[in-house]
């Protein structure tokens, strides 16, 4: 049974005993309630999202700075970066454009008008754009990696990358040395990933005990059309992208990208999932580690399609809530802002919320809105995390295949990078020779 089987069945057994627990009527102060899922399970979900979030600094930092330098060796960085970025934005703002479009169209703030507001939200205040410039370059690298601040990293890194490669016989040693390191860091991911069905367990079983069924009720028109927006972003724009762009088999694509969408939708976490993206990317849809290393990294950090779906319709049904008109100028400054923010407020914590915050204040809305949607907004984030995963992944590919940075026999088996979760035997991607 293969790793993406076992997850799949620790997710839907997870998500069945939880809402069996709930169906029942479990008492919340009981001992199975607040011992066994308040305090049991929730460890081990969270000792796995922290299994994979150890990862995340050391195998962003050594695979871009070895991607980097690889690069910077051949002058492609340059061109890779501005492509790079260029689909990432033009992806989030089809995305935020589609939700506007559809939110529009079902008008899911009408006919709530009776919803109040449990939860007290206070706004967090957003960073100036001459702060967002100013922080992107780290005064202390240690204490950027320290403190996780991963648009910091990734400068770092890249500058460090690119250094080595014009470093002669000095680089080559030290870019020698990165290497190997990242090897050792792979294969701490095919250690740590085994635990994933078992953590994923844990985390399905968890949110499904608790989730407040009433809530999305209440919001079931604003939950639809976040969740319809997001599935056409996925069957519909991606695929787009990697059939005219790409040439690339879209089938075969989601096949192989399923297992890191899988964790991605468990943890809610596009940063914890990264490890397991990179290593998809790179041994099961054939991308080479140059270019693997350099877009998912960036990807995870400033690619938030999913996001950007939820800011659209977010806004709509806010406005709608209050009785408030959008012109046709508030409705572009939405695509604008939200497009921009997801660059802009990358290493921001609880970005998501602080996006939609600025999008909010661009148009005169009242922030105290987001309150309305706090309840629904656990099992949304899900699955704008899945989106946004495979959105890294849709890139990748495309860049890769437009740069020649694409093995074509490595995408179209099925098979391929399969052996890289089996102990002691040899990797076919990486030796072709064997």
């Amino acid at each position: 049974m293969n790793l993406t089987v076992r997850i799949l069945i620790g997710m839907l057994a997870g998500l069945a005993l939880g809402l069996g627990a709930q169906w029942i009527g479990l008492d919340p102060q009981g001992w199975f309630a607040s011992v066994f899922i308040g305090d049991f399970l929730d460890a081990g979900g969270q000792l796995f999202v922290n299994s994979l979030k150890i990862m995340v600094v050391p195998l962003v930092f050594v695979s871009l700075l070895c991607g980097s330098a690889s690069l910077g060796a051949t002058g492609k960085v340059g061109r890779l970066g501005g492509k790079t970025i260029g689909l990432y934005m033009v992806t989030t703002a089809i995305a935020v454009s589609l939700a506007v479009t559809v939110a529009l169209i079902v008008q899911p703030g009408t006919g709530v008008e009776g919803l109040v507001a449990t939860v007290a939200y206070e706004a967090k205040p957003s960073p100036s754009i001459k702060d967002t410039l100013i922080d992107i370059l780290p005064t202390n690298p240690v204490a950027a990696m320290a403190e996780g601040k991963m648009l910091q990293v990734i400068t770092f890194a890249l500058l460090l990358g690119i250094t080595i490669s014009r470093s002669g016989k000095p680089g080559a040693r030290v870019l020698s040395f990165f290497e190997d390191v990242n090897e050792v860091m792979l294969k701490l991911i095919t250690m740590l990933i085994k635990l994933a069905p078992y953590g994923v367990f844990c985390l399905m079983f968890k949110l499904f005990a608790e989730l407040g069924w009433a809530e999305i009720k209440k919001l079931m028109a604003y939950f639809l059309t976040v969740a319809a927006v997001l599935v056409m972003q996925l069957t519909l724009v991606y695929p787009l992208i990697l059939t005219l762009i790409g040439r690339l088999n879209v089938f075969t694509f989601f096949a192989k990208i399923r297992e890191p969408m899988m964790v991605a939708f468990s943890s809610s976490s596009s940063a914890a999932t990264l490890p397991v993206t990179l290593r998809t990317v790179e041994f099961r849809l054939g991308v080479n580690n140059a270019t693997a290393s350099f877009v998912i990294p960036l990807g995870a950090t400033i690619n938030m399609d999913g996001t950007a779906i939820m800011q659209g319709v977010a806004t709509v049904f806010i406005a709608q809530f209050y009785g408030i008109d959008l012109t046709l100028v508030d409705l572009g400054t939405v695509v604008l802002t939200a497009t921009l923010a997801s660059i802009g407020t990358a290493a921001v914590p609880g970005v998501g919320l602080i996006m939609l915050t600025m999008v909010l204040e661009q148009v005169g809305l009242p922030v105290e809105g987001i309150a309305l949607i706090l309840g629904v907004d656990r099992l949304l984030d899900m699955m704008r995390t899945a989106t946004n995963v495979a959105g890294d992944a849709v890139i990748a590919v495309t860049v890769a295949k437009t740069e020649n940075g694409l093995d074509q026999v490595v995408f179209d088996d099925p098979d391929a990078g399969l052996v890289f979760e089996k102990e002691n035997v040899v990797d076919l991607n990486r030796d072709p020779t064997a």
